[in-house]
């Protein structure tokens, strides 16, 4: 059976560290809350004039390194992003002609936190449907664009960066193996940016009332995502029979450390199982999946079953078996 395999990996982080200290100077805040409330120490953040195409042609770019892959060969480049370059052009179409994939087609996908579960899912049907031999599917999002820094609620959570995979047909019993999404537009009322749409577009009114920053009711949002993670996980596990002793690791979105705890404590996995690194790089939205698989990539092993999973605004959520292939 033809399957999608993920065959390198890439990221690109700004150099620049926004820690708790700093943003103590900003808000009514401390490290030890922070901390306590999100597991996060710092985030980065992509200076002025730069956007989220940057950083994905920089994550896209080591991906096709790491492999030895010509851009051209590429046919797919889908880029997972809340914060695109433009409403439009597409930010997939500036990568992939920055990367030098001139024979690639390719777009953008937007829902909220599980963008890049979506989009990975997305690109794999293509291949296994044969239509694609060669996919990049880039997680990118700069957060700080969109982040109200006088908001205690938000400002403290995200960050910036983007990670990247490239995808290739297998015959073997790796790469993507089944996912489970699902969504629910009733959760708009609780994650959601209320100006820059078709409904509020750009206006003097709307910046005076910083209406074009994130919108987050923090209680909702986590009792949601905790269930909404660990029941689309244990549906896959439980389809396909597989156990917490199955699992090499499970890669959750990194939202925070109390839903990502919660939701491993309901799947019956211990932490060491977990990957984690929100605490040096907060809820980078789009990034967070490609980033842990990119930190990790040295601890995985080939047949390695992992489960990823995600929650996101409107809601969105879900989660994906993926055998490491390498």
């Amino acid at each position: 059976m033809r399957r999608a395999a993920i065959t390198a990996v890439g990221a690109y982080l700004p150099p620049r560290r926004l820690t708790n200290a700093d943003l103590e100077k900003l808000v009514d805040t401390s490290d030890e809350w922070i901390l306590e409330r999100t597991g996060i120490r710092e985030r980065r953040i992509l200076g002025r004039g730069k956007g989220s195409a940057y950083m994905a042609i920089k994550a896209a770019e080591e991906a096709l390194q790491k492999r030895q892959i010509d851009p051209a060969e590429i046919d797919l480049v889908i880029v997972a992003t809340v914060t695109p370059e433009h409403p439009f052009p597409a930010t997939a179409n500036i990568v992939a002609n920055a990367i030098g994939a001139h024979r690639a087609w390719g777009f953008d996908v937007e829902a909220a936190c599980s963008s890049f579960l979506y989009a990975l899912s997305s690109a794999a049907d293509s291949i296994v449907a044969g239509r694609v031999q060669k996919a990049l599917v880039i997680g990118s999002d700069k957060m700080s664009a969109i982040i109200d820094y006088t908001d205690r609620a938000t400002c403290v959570i995200f960050g910036d960066g983007a990670g990247a995979v490239l995808l290739e047909p297998t015959d073997e019993e790796v790469g993507i193996m089944d996912y489970h999404h699902q969504a629910d537009g009733s959760g708009c009322a609780f994650l959601h940016m209320k100006a820059g749409g078709s409904v509020l577009p750009p206006s003097l009114r709307t910046v005076r009332n910083r209406l074009h920053y994130v919108y987050q009711e923090g209680r909702q949002v986590f009792k949601h995502a905790v269930v909404q993670m660990a029941a689309a996980s244990e549906a896959l596990m439980k389809k396909h029979g597989l156990t917490a002793d199955d699992i090499a690791f499970f890669v959750p979105h990194q939202a925070n450390r109390r839903i990502i705890e919660a939701a491993a404590q309901r799947l019956g996995l211990p932490m060491e199982k977990v990957m984690l690194n929100i605490d040096r790089y907060g809820n980078t939205t789009s990034a967070t999946l490609p980033l842990c698989l990119y930190d990790y990539e040295s601890q995985l092993k080939k047949g390695d079953n992992l489960i990823l999973a995600t929650f996101g605004g409107g809601f969105t959520w879900g989660a994906l078996w993926l055998r490491w292939a390498y």
